[in-house]
């Protein structure tokens, strides 16, 4: 394990061996099962996740017991609730495995000490999520305004492989669409080509 998270960093910073080998102290490896939870709504979030290896989706459930999916965090993609973790209140979501998967948990105040070992890490951290708040922002605008079909376009670049790992009916909730919709885009698409 760590495999991917050594080639994460190694892509957006210049990090040593031994500079990887410290950071490596502040993450906890846990092996998650398919149907697992790693956090459960009404919770206190305690820990930033790293995806190794499968897949975990983060998701709300409304007053009428319908799935929202937030996001879907395949290999190499981190998740968690940040809200939750730095205030202390309870989470509005729950983090469950999709498949077996291979994650990397760390606790809250990781990145400070993180950053004492190598600096240039806050600037990627800083870059991550301004590039993490600029996709919210396009989805959200999406969900209010876009064409279904595009949504799913968008979908199919941001996720190319998840189409043939998720249920179609939770890629249905992530665009915000019926399952049916969702078909009837995929079924356009499939006569056109």
């Amino acid at each position: 394990m760590f495999e991917r998270l050594h080639s994460f960093l190694k892509r957006h910073i210049p990090i040593t061996d031994d500079q990887f080998a410290l950071i490596k102290t502040e993450f906890t490896p846990k092996s998650v099962r398919k149907g697992e939870f790693l956090l459960r709504e009404g919770d206190i979030a305690k820990y930033t996740i790293f995806v190794e290896s499968g897949c975990l989706r983060t998701y709300t459930i409304d007053d009428k017991g319908k799935e929202h999916i937030i996001q879907f965090s395949p290999e190499d993609w981190w998740t968690g609730d940040l809200n939750s973790m730095h205030k202390n209140a309870p989470s509005e979501c729950f983090i469950e495995a999709l498949e077996d998967s291979e994650v990397l948990l760390a606790e809250k105040g990781y990145m400070e000490k993180i950053t004492q070992v190598v600096p240039e890490i806050a600037l990627s951290y800083q870059a991550g999520l301004e590039k993490s708040l600029i996709a919210r922002n396009k989805r959200i605008l999406a969900s209010m305004s876009a064409p279904a079909e595009a949504r799913y376009n968008d979908f199919m670049k941001t996720y190319p492989s998840l189409a043939l790992r998720v249920p179609q009916h939770m890629i249905a909730s992530y665009l915000g669409i019926s399952p049916e919709t969702l078909s009837r885009i995929r079924s356009q698409q499939s006569q056109r080509k």
